[in-house]
């Protein structure tokens, strides 16, 4: 085996991080086409996101996750562009996709019966999991689409609420409902199809 000088990998090694690259492409696009109104510019910006991964592979040092690291490469390419161009680049907000939140509680707003938010085991273990981020992404992109994009652009692409609600035309009361129902349809979700499966537990 090859000695690797300061700042190079090995070919191997450079493969296999383009084979990943190419395998997080999808993830990626579904990403940025849920926040941008152009897809053309979606796919344009994933494409750059990749070259400029491929580009910098040298000073990923495995401090993070390889894919959480290229998602950030592209989490801040988004953010930039919301915050330069607003409205202009955001997708089309629809005010009436509110996410149903009825099945989990009663006529007295009561939990129903097996809603009520359970205790998670170990949820950081289960962050560290590349399972546990695809059965996330189902449960995010099973929101309606106009509360998928509030809730990840606040959570995970951590913009401001102000932020949002300018980039979208929302108001601020708007947003907060947006995002408790969000995270309730969202905690339901992972508990169906991660926690409950103890998934969680290690």
């Amino acid at each position: 085996m090859t000695t690797e000088t300061e700042g190079e990998r090995s070919k191997e090694e450079q493969q296999d991080l383009q084979q990943r690259l190419a395998a997080v492409r999808p993830r990626l696009l579904a990403f940025a086409r849920l926040q941008l109104s152009d897809q053309t510019y979606a796919e344009d910006m994933v494409q750059e996101t990749l070259v400029g991964a491929l580009e910098s592979l040298q000073r990923f040092r495995g401090q993070s996750k390889f894919e959480t690291w290229v998602f950030g490469i592209l989490r801040h390419k988004l953010v930039d562009a919301i915050r330069l161009k607003g409205r202009e680049v955001t997708a089309e907000y629809n005010p009436d996709e509110l996410p149903d939140i009825d099945e989990l509680f009663d006529e007295r707003a009561h939990w129903t019966l097996g809603a009520r938010p359970q205790h998670w085991v170990q949820p950081e273990a289960s962050c560290e999991r590349d399972n546990f981020w695809e059965v996330f992404d189902l449960c995010v992109f099973h929101l309606p689409k106009s509360a998928a994009q509030v809730f990840t652009m606040r959570e995970l692409m951590g913009l401001e609420t102000a932020e949002i609600c300018q980039s979208l035309e929302i108001t601020e009361k708007n947003c907060w409902v947006i995002l408790h129902r969000a995270r309730l349809k969202l905690r339901a979700c992972l508990e169906v199809g991660w926690f409950s499966k103890g998934e969680g537990e290690v």
